[in-house]
């Protein structure tokens, strides 16, 4: 019951996360030129998009598995 109920808070969490951020970035540092010791690096943005039904899926999972979760609870 206890592990069960841990991941429906955890789905559900994660679930109004996604729905709070619909996209987040994350910055890279490539190497662009490299002529003998001396090279030159730049710095990338990368955003990535996360769909809507992405979160309603979570939170919807997270809330069927504590309500059957806590149906199914044995003595």
């Amino acid at each position: 019951m206890k592990n069960t109920f841990f991941v429906a808070i955890a789905m559900i969490v994660i679930g109004a996360a996604v729905l709070g951020y619909e996209q987040y970035t994350y910055t890279t540092t490539e190497q662009v030129l490299k002529i003998g010791p001396i090279t030159a690096t730049a710095e990338k943005t990368h955003t990535v998009a996360l769909p809507a039904i992405l979160g309603w899926l979570l939170v919807g999972g997270g809330i069927c598995v504590f309500v059957f979760g806590s149906m199914s609870k044995k003595d």
